[in-house]
């Protein structure tokens, strides 16, 4: 099985409001730093994203690629790579957790594989990097209100 890099933060608003911003793909160049444009490609009949095309710029991982998104009630969102250019996988999830009143804690591992050569310890600081981006963006986009 492939190592994952996973982190926590505490988020100030209800589970709801928080994948409310997670969902919303179109706003991500706005709050992700990453992730420079992103469209939904297909939708379920729900009208939640299941194929999303990214372009990243994440330092080390520059990439278009395509992920496909399964939602797991309304606390979990996972994906995996469809196709990508410099990709050989990118699998993630959000999980949210209700810590009471409107505190959620919000998980997000990750695990990326490059078609490049590259050390491990490097793939682990750039997934950390990543991670550690998103959850500070995501925390302070839904503090916000925005």
């Amino acid at each position: 099985m492939a190592e994952h890099t996973s982190s926590s933060i505490t988020i100030e608003a209800a589970p709801a409001d928080v994948m409310g911003v997670i969902a919303d793909f179109a706003r991500y160049p706005e709050w992700t730093g990453e992730v420079k444009e992103a469209e939904v490609l297909e939708t379920d009949a729900a009208g939640r994203a299941e194929k999303v095309r990214l372009l990243l710029d994440a330092g080390a991982i520059k990439d278009d690629h395509t992920l496909a998104y399964t939602w797991t009630g309304a606390d979990e969102v996972s994906w995996t790579l469809v196709k990508s250019q410099m990709l050989r996988s990118l699998d993630g999830s959000y999980r949210l957790t209700s810590l009471g009143g409107d505190r959620t804690e919000v998980t997000y591992q990750l695990t990326v594989d490059v078609k490049i050569p590259m050390l491990g310890m490097i793939k682990r600081k750039a997934e950390k990097v990543i991670i550690d981006r998103a959850l500070a963006g995501l925390k302070k986009r839904v503090e916000s209100g925005a």
